[in-house]
């Protein structure tokens, strides 16, 4: 069974930053590409961004193009999502999920478990 854990979110004024974490248990990480999806309170699940299992290729959502940066470390089963610039639109529930293709996607469709999600409200 895997198990994705996410943490890092909290109350930020716009134009501040945040680091999300998420860690993976009980599977090969590096084998897998992972990603970063949000929701807000009333609309649809949206991707975020996503780096594929060696790191070597990111994808990024044109709304948070610039101003995320996706990262993983493979030796500590962990992916990163530094979010600079913040701004309230960026407030939601953040989740990372695991990509069983292995080269990153944006869609929720190839993405196989998820983790629970770390709140991010950006106050202007």
């Amino acid at each position: 069974q895997v198990e994705l854990v996410e943490s890092g979110g909290g109350l930020v004024q716009a134009g501040g930053s945040l680091r999300l974490s998420c860690v993976a248990c009980g599977a090969t990480f590096i084998r897998y590409a992972m990603g970063w999806f949000r929701q807000a309170p009333g609309k649809e699940r949206e991707f975020v961004a996503s780096i594929e299992k060696n790191g070597d290729s990111t994808l990024y959502a044109d709304s948070v193009k610039d101003r995320f940066t996706i990262s993983r470390d493979n030796a500590k089963n962990t992916v990163l999502l530094q979010m600079n610039s913040l701004k309230p639109e960026d407030r939601a529930i953040y989740s990372c999920a695991r990509e069983f293709r292995g080269s990153g996607s944006g869609r929720p469709s190839h993405y196989d478990f998820w983790g629970r999600g770390t709140q991010v409200t950006v106050t202007s």
